[in-house]
């Protein structure tokens, strides 16, 4: 059998023993049999197969299980807290998020209501600290509110009021009245049982406030009248209390609220109470009694039940009633003892020292007072023992005077603890406070910084943009500038070339004169000569033919030299384009490092194409050699023209560093050259990958076989 079975078995007999020599009242007989079948269920499951007692274990079948468990009243508390731990046991296993730490809260409320404070403050403690690693602001409020409850539970009530407050704060940035409202409530009652009377009713008027904007909080409203209707009765403001501890009355007849609280019990008692204090003992009898009438009062809270017991027994005693006296206050003494209610014993024996003081019995009053006295000097409630100190006085009159001296010293010091808390509490909301706005101001100190600091940044780089694109804009300028002048330069040689063209023009004009007019001439004259040798004898005619042979002869050679001058001249004005690209490539080998390969196809007619183009392409050229020289950090350059059919090809490559040519954006420089390549109607490929280096290839469609006339060199 598994160890869970074990276990369950001795849960089982514990519940079998307790229905067996429990009470026999029907409703508990009733719950204890529900107990016995799920234990039943639990044990059948367990025992089935070793894969069941697996599957009961696992997370989601069993926290059910254990939850319910650990919080059945009928079972033992260590049979409870065992539950509890096994359920804790496999939450902690779980994943640290919000419904991890509903069910560590859920824990936590199980060893609440078993009274276990040292599981209940360590589960509390784990939750804060989970919810401070998460910054989770509504469990870190939650969980300031349960270390609250613990401190208030122990009676430490400045520590109680500094957790209620801490989780004030957050339900306040969070703007969740409604445990606001609650928050406000916790310390207005525990202002009320250090005696500060004033800020608890400030505090159950927040409360209110908050709550005004709230639906279905009921709850909350009767807990702030009934505590408003207390708070009066202690400052004698009986029309007051009255008035709230009847709105609280009037908040029950909401169903909402559940029966087994015992409310409406709560407040009659109250109302009661306020009229014992006004000294209609006869009204306050009549409410005594309607709370008693409540149902299932015993079993819901013993406690109330016990102080009804024994206010009605006082207000019949008051009254000068004898039925059920002193019996009231005996039941009522022990149902308090058996609850270990020390401060309604101490009430409870007062009552009977008062009514055996009536009696005349004056040994048992003064044994009633004794003890009353000797148990109230053990708990830390100071009211209980002054009433004790009166009634023992009143009872032994020849120590009066000694019981007199120490009922005025301890009333001092009781208002000057009451005095002292309520300090302490003012000081504690205003330390929290100081040190708020202490890290407020260094937060917003440490904000001023960010705004300056970022200012400053923001202007430094303002700045530094506006510097950067100066710079850029006149490095551009001056690219500018400079392409103006080279196209100047250039524009300038054309204009001397076309110079030279007009020249050449009117040179082959005068030559054709010169031909015309003085070569043909002669010629002609030769020629004429020549026919008339076939009129002349054969000896004349030799000598003659000799000398027209000598003329013909000089006419040969000023043709053979106007055409040498000719065609000395065309090649000099084909090969001007060349040559001026070979002066530009000449000042690229005498001023960068990199190794310059020069080719031109040879079946390229320069003659035939455009100045345009010849323009374009020469800026090209440019343009590529300088991006090559700025970027490319290329040991060799080549460029190099090709002749295709209808196309004149310019490739411009070299072996740099590259660059993606994809992502990269085209600066003016590739920009220019993909404009002037548009100009010629050509295209421009360009491939390049990084540590590659980079092919430059511009196509431009020109005709070889048409004459382009004045465009031509």
């Amino acid at each position: 059998m598994c160890r869970k079975a074990v276990n369950l078995l001795t849960a089982f007999f514990c519940v079998y023993s307790f229905i067996i020599f429990g009470k026999t009242q029907k409703k508990q007989l009733k719950k204890k049999c529900k107990i016995l079948l799920l234990l039943f269920f639990v044990l059948f499951a367990c025992n089935k197969n070793a894969k069941s007692d697996q599957d009961l274990t696992s997370p989601k079948d069993s926290l059910p299980i254990y939850f319910s468990l650990a919080n059945e009243n009928n079972l033992p508390l260590s049979v409870k807290q065992n539950y509890n731990q096994k359920a804790l046991r496999v939450i902690l296993d779980q994943e640290d998020d919000s419904l991890n730490k509903v069910n560590l809260f859920k824990i936590a409320n199980r060893y609440y209501n078993m009274s276990d404070w040292k599981g209940y403050l360590k589960t509390t403690n784990l939750i804060l600290e989970r919810a401070q690693r998460s910054k989770d602001s509504v469990h870190m409020a939650k969980a300031y509110t349960y270390l609250g409850d613990y401190y208030d539970s122990q009676s430490i009530s400045d520590s109680a009021f500094l957790y209620y407050f801490k989780a004030e704060k957050f339900y306040l940035k969070m703007n969740d009245q409604y445990n606001l409202a609650k928050t406000f409530l916790n310390k207005a009652s525990l202002q009320y049982n250090e005696g500060d009377f004033f800020e608890s009713e400030i505090a159950v008027f927040k409360a209110l406030s908050s709550l005004k904007k709230q639906k279905k909080v009921n709850d909350l409203y009767y807990e702030s009248y009934n505590l408003l209707g207390i708070l009066y009765n202690e400052r004698e403001e009986f029309e007051k209390a009255l008035e709230f501890q009847n709105k609280a009355l009037q908040i029950l007849d909401d169903k909402s609220i559940p029966l087994e609280l015992q409310y409406r019990a709560a407040s009659l008692n109250n109302i009661g109470f306020i009229y014992m204090n006004m000294k209609n003992y006869s009204q306050a009898k009549v409410f005594f009694e309607r709370g008693l009438r409540e149902k299932n009062l015993f079993e819901d809270r013993a406690g109330l039940y016990a102080i009804l017991l024994d206010n009605l027994g006082y207000s019949k005693f008051k009254r000068r009633e004898s039925a059920q006296l002193p019996d009231l206050f005996y039941r009522s003494l022990r149902i308090r003892d058996s609850l270990g209610l020390s401060s309604g014993v101490v009430s409870c024996k007062i009552h009977l020292s008062e009514y055996f003081a009536f009696k005349k019995d004056t040994f048992k009053a003064l044994q009633f007072s004794k003890q009353a006295l000797a148990l109230s000097r053990t708990s830390s409630k100071l009211v209980n023992t002054l009433e004790a100190l009166k009634q023992t006085a009143t009872i032994d009159p020849k120590n009066a005077s000694i019981y007199s001296v120490e009922y005025i010293q301890l009333n001092d010091k009781m208002l000057k603890a009451e005095r002292k808390m309520g300090e302490k509490f003012s000081r504690i909301e205003y330390e929290t406070n100081e040190i708020k706005d202490q890290n407020s101001n260094l937060q917003e100190k440490n904000r001023t910084l960010v705004y300056v600091f970022s200012i400053c940044t923001l202007v430094g780089l303002f700045f530094y943009v506006y510097k950067t694109q100066q710079a850029k804009n006149r490095e551009l300028l001056f690219k500018q500038q400079h392409q103006i002048a080279n196209e100047d330069i250039y524009n300038l040689m054309i204009s001397q070339q076309n110079e030279i063209e007009l020249t050449r023009i009117k040179e082959k004009k005068k030559v054709a004169q010169e031909l015309h007019d003085g070569v043909l001439g002669r010629m002609f004259g030769v020629r004429i000569s020549l026919d008339s040798l076939d009129k002349v004898d054969e000896a004349q005619a030799s000598a003659k033919r000799k000398k027209y042979l000598t003329e013909l002869k000089h006419i040969e050679e000023d043709i053979r030299e106007i055409s040498h001058d000719l065609n000395r001249e065309k090649s000099e004005l084909i090969n001007n384009f060349v040559a001026i690209l070979m002066k530009l490539f000449e000042d690229q080998r005498n001023t960068y490092d990199s190794k310059l390969i020069t080719t031109f196809d040879s079946n390229i007619k320069w003659d035939l194409v455009s100045n345009i183009v010849k323009i374009n392409l020469y800026r090209i050229i440019q343009e590529a050699l300088q991006n090559c020289n700025k970027y490319a950090d290329a040991d060799t350059i080549t460029v190099e023209f090709k002749s295709e059919i209808n196309y004149l090809v310019l490739s411009i490559a070299d072996d740099g560093v590259g660059f993606n040519a994809k992502r990269t954006k085209n600066g003016i420089g590739l920009h220019n050259i993909q404009y002037r390549a548009t100009e010629c109607k050509g295209t421009v490929t360009i491939k390049s990958a990084k540590g590659e280096g980079t092919l430059l290839v511009v196509k431009v469609p020109i005709d070889q076989k048409i004459n382009l006339h004045n465009n031509d060199i």
